[in-house]
C-alpha cells in the first residue's frame, strides 16, 4: 500500500474515493468456493439485548449453553439447538460484569461476532434487533426491514480515504428470493455508539442514505427525564455495522433484520414511544426472523 501522503500526490482525492467505493461494491459478503453450493446448515443469530433474544430462544426451543464455547470470564451467552435441518445458535453479549446492564454497542458486537465465528464456524450470520426509524425516509412503527447496506455515522476521520474507512460502508449478503418471498421492506442501516444524535451524526446518516439507525435520538428525552427526575428506561442499543465488519473480515455471509420501535424524527418522546411499542414490535421481529429461518432451511446460498 502507498503511504497516504504519497497516494495523495499520485491520485487526485476523488480518484482515491472512487477506487475505494468500487472495491467496496465488489466485495459484498459472499461464501467462498464449494461452500456456496452446499446447503446452509449452521446459523448464528446475534442479538444485542436479552429482551429481544428470548422470544426467538423460546420459539426454536433452544437451550442455554452450560459448557461455554467462549473464553472463561466473558458474559456472553449462547442458546443453541436444532430446528429442522439447521443448527441454530443465538448469541447475546450478556450483562456487563460491573454494571449489570446489557453489554450493548459496537465493541461487544465485534467481540461476540469474532468469538462466534472462531468457535462455531457458522455458514451464515443473522443480526436481528429493533431500531429507530426515520419517518422522512418512509419508516413506520412496526416495519421490519431487510438491510441492504450498513455503515457507521459517528466515526469521523476528515482525511482522504480514512474518511471512507470511518464510514465503513458494507453490503449485506444479497437475498433476492428471500426478499421476494417474505415481502420485506429494504433499507440502509446506520450504526453508532452514542445515544444522542449530534448535527455531525445527522449529516453522516443523511450521507449514508439510511432509513433506520442503531441508536435512537435520545438527547431531548434524556434532558426531559433529568429535569423531571424520571427513572431511566431500558435502552435498545444495537450492532449492525460492527457485526458486518467482522463477518466481512472472515468472509462469512451476513444478513440483517431490523424492526422499528420508534421514529427518530417523530413527534413523540423516544422513550415513551419505545416502551409503548416494544412488546408488539419484538413480536413482529420474532415472526419475521422465524420466517427467514424457515426460508433458509434446506437451501444453498445461491437459492437465497
Amino acid at each position: 500500500f502507498l503511504p497516504l501522503f504519497l497516494a495523495r500526490d499520485i491520485f487526485p482525492e476523488n480518484r482515491l474515493h472512487r477506487l475505494h467505493r468500487e472495491k467496496q461494491i465488489g466485495s459484498a459478503m459472499a461464501p467462498c468456493g464449494e461452500k456456496s453450493q452446499e446447503a446452509i446448515s449452521s446459523v448464528v443469530i446475534i442479538i444485542a439485548m436479552q429482551t429481544e433474544a428470548m422470544p426467538l430462544v423460546n420459539k426454536f426451543e433452544l437451550k442455554e449453553d452450560q459448557d461455554s464455547v467462549f473464553p472463561e470470564g466473558v458474559p456472553w451467552v449462547r442458546y443453541h439447538g436444532t430446528y429442522k435441518d439447521l443448527h441454530l445458535n443465538i448469541i447475546w453479549p450478556g450483562k456487563d460484569t460491573s454494571l449489570e446492564v446489557d453489554s450493548v454497542g459496537t465493541i461487544s458486537a465485534s467481540l461476540v461476532t469474532y468469538a462466534s465465528i472462531q468457535a462455531l464456524k457458522p455458514d451464515l450470520i443473522i443480526n436481528a434487533g429493533t431500531a429507530g426509524g426515520f419517518k422522512a425516509k418512509g419508516a413506520s412503527i412496526g416495519d421490519v426491514f431487510l438491510i441492504s447496506d450498513v455503515a457507521f455515522h459517528d466515526r469521523r476521520i476528515p482525511i482522504p480515504v480514512f474518511d471512507l474507512y470511518g464510514v465503513g460502508q458494507r453490503q449485506a449478503f444479497s437475498t433476492p428470493n428471500l426478499l421476494r418471498e417474505l415481502n420485506l421492506k429494504v433499507c440502509k442501516l446506520s450504526t453508532g455508539d452514542s445515544l444522542d444524535m449530534s448535527s455531525q451524526d445527522e449529516t453522516s446518516i443523511t450521507a449514508n442514505d439510511a432509513t433506520i439507525k442503531d441508536m435512537e435520538d435520545q438527547e431531548s428525552e434524556e434532558k426531559r427525564r433529568r429535569e423531571k427526575g424520571d427513572e431511566a428506561h431500558p435502552l435498545s442499543i444495537y450492532l449492525g455495522a460492527a457485526v458486518a465488519y467482522v463477518a466481512d473480515l472472515f468472509k462469512v455471509p451476513a444478513i440483517f433484520v431490523k424492526a422499528v420501535t420508534d421514529l427518530v424524527d417523530g413527534d413523540k418522546p423516544t422513550a415513551e414511544e419505545f416502551m409503548q411499542n416494544l412488546v408488539a414490535v419484538t413480536a413482529a421481529l420474532e415472526q419475521s426472523v422465524s420466517q427467514v429461518i424457515d426460508f433458509i432451511n434446506g437451501k444453498r446460498f445461491s437459492e437465497l
